[in-house]
């Protein structure tokens, strides 16, 4: 085979490292932003954050007058004319104002993050009463393996057997009634219901923390320790002729039982909260929706004129081929960042327009839209538009919703026209809210209603949608008392 040397004309895309940063910084969350923002600071000197600080006039001109001035005004709260005599019976703070010593906060103007206090977990909750209640050593070291065994939600996660079989190798002569009896202990513990076996077991102990006065408290005993599964059917016949009361006895008696906490470790964990920062602002101005940019969520960046004064044109030398990558980088930089508000403003435009509807009445008037819809106005790429829509959040009247809310798939009409699944959500759960409790709808019977409305929708998917919004069935939603 004879080698020989061809040429060859052809076009082919490059990413660019300026392209490549402009796609990063359009799929960025907003504190992934922040994050980036701060990196670029830190490692570009010719970066800075532009500070507009408006700088009061002096009153007084002069040098002499501005001596003058200075000699009659000092710092805020302090004064100049000490008077020559003080009362007796008077103190300095009495006269002069508290100035706080440098490096010593006042306590009225301590921030609100540096008061919150750590995350409370059940486990750190119980160990604190069990510090609190007096234990022989023993006792408090099977305290600890109960304790140790509550889950989340407050239940014990092992039986109270597994606990005696891990701590036989412990003890010696260690004898199951130890178990319980401590666990009985360890039961009396807040939040009621706590350490329980079953669900039975918490609402009944939480039963006999209420005063025997209680109306109702010994049937109610009976209920959750014999029937219980009586009562998760909804089997009022088998009630009455099990307890012997009358219908309205039995509501009473179910009444209480319902203020019951069935999960009651659930109190305790305490979860750090997460906040949204809205990427954009939706208002009604003059019966016009405008949409406006969130200004706080980054900095305003401007190139630093005292090191870009720095570079000479001529010079090759390192150090200002350096100052001068430097400064080409900022410039991307800005460029690109600039570039992402504007295009996530041109998205967040489009989708109002489109979405009047939700803005006006909520979720039952979404209209169906998907990514090319956005895509074909915008002559943008439909990738371009999954990168602004992801981890972007828009400030609505109806909450904060993620961009990607608006986008959903649609059922056709029978009278033509097209309908939103998120719009069929939002009936659907209409009318199970406003459903009889006693005869609560099916999933055939809701498809029944949509057909009237024009909307053809099979009863799989209504129970898909159903299932989506962690709604129960129609025989789990059966309430007969």
């Amino acid at each position: 085979m004879k080698q020989s040397l061809h040429v060859r004309l052809g076009q082919q895309l490059t990413m660019t490292p300026q392209l490549q940063q402009a796609i990063k910084l359009l799929q960025m969350s907003t504190l992934d932003l922040q994050q980036e923002i701060q990196q670029v600071l830190d490692s570009n000197i010719m970066l800075e954050i532009s500070e507009e600080v408006s700088i009061a006039r002096d009153p007084l001109d002069s040098p002499e007058s501005n001596y003058e001035y200075s000699e009659s005004f000092t710092s805020e709260g302090s004064q100049t004319d000490i008077p020559d005599e003080l009362p007796i019976d008077s103190s300095w703070e009495d006269t002069y104002e508290t100035v706080l010593a440098p490096g010593i906060s006042n306590p009225e103007t301590v921030e609100f993050e540096s008061q919150r206090s750590n995350e409370a977990t059940l486990l750190d909750h119980l160990l604190w009463q069990l510090e609190l209640t007096i234990f022989s050593e023993r006792d408090h070291a099977i305290a600890i393996a109960i304790i140790d065994s509550v889950n989340d939600e407050g239940y014990l996660g092992n039986t109270p057997e597994d606990i005696y079989q891990g701590l036989q190798n412990q003890f010696e002569d260690l004898d199951f009634d130890e178990i319980i009896a401590v666990l009985h202990r360890v039961q009396q513990f807040d939040p009621p219901g706590i350490a329980a076996i079953d669900l039975s077991d918490c609402l009944k102990l939480q039963l006999l923390q209420l005063p025997e006065t209680t109306p109702y408290r010994a049937q109610a005993l009976i209920v959750v320790t014999r029937y219980i599964n009586l009562l998760a059917s909804h089997d009022q016949a088998k009630l009455l002729r099990k307890l012997g009361v009358s219908e309205l006895q039995l509501n009473d008696i179910v009444s209480l039982i319902r203020t019951l906490d069935p999960k009651p470790g659930e109190k305790i964990q305490r979860t750090s909260s997460e906040y949204v920062i809205p990427d954009v602002y939706v208002t009604k101005q003059n019966e016009v929706w405008q949409v406006n940019l969130n200004q706080d969520i980054a900095p305003k960046l401007r190139i630093n004129t005292f090191y870009s004064s720095l570079i000479k044109r001529a010079d090759n030398s390192k150090d200002n081929v350096c100052m001068k990558g430097h400064l080409q980088e900022a410039k991307w930089f800005i460029k690109n960042l600039h570039n992402r508000n504007d295009t996530l403003l041109r998205v967040a435009r489009c989708i109002v327009d489109k979405q009047t509807g939700f803005l006006e009445h909520g979720s039952i008037a979404m209209k169906p839209m998907v990514l090319r819809d956005v895509a074909e106005i915008l002559e943008l790429h439909e990738s371009t538009i999954s990168r602004v829509t992801t981890q972007k959040f828009m400030h609505t009247p109806n909450g904060i919703v993620e961009f990607k809310f608006f986008f959903s798939s649609h059922v056709s009409r029978e009278g033509g026209g097209e309908c939103s699944s998120t719009a069929i959500r939002a009936f659907i759960k209409e009318l199970i809210d406003n459903e009889n409790q006693a005869k609560p709808l099916s999933d055939h019977k809701i498809a029944d209603f949509l057909q009237e409305k024009g909307i053809n929708v099979a009863r799989r998917t209504i129970a898909k949608y159903r299932e989506a919004m962690l709604i129960s069935s129609s025989s789990q939603r059966k309430r007969l008392f």
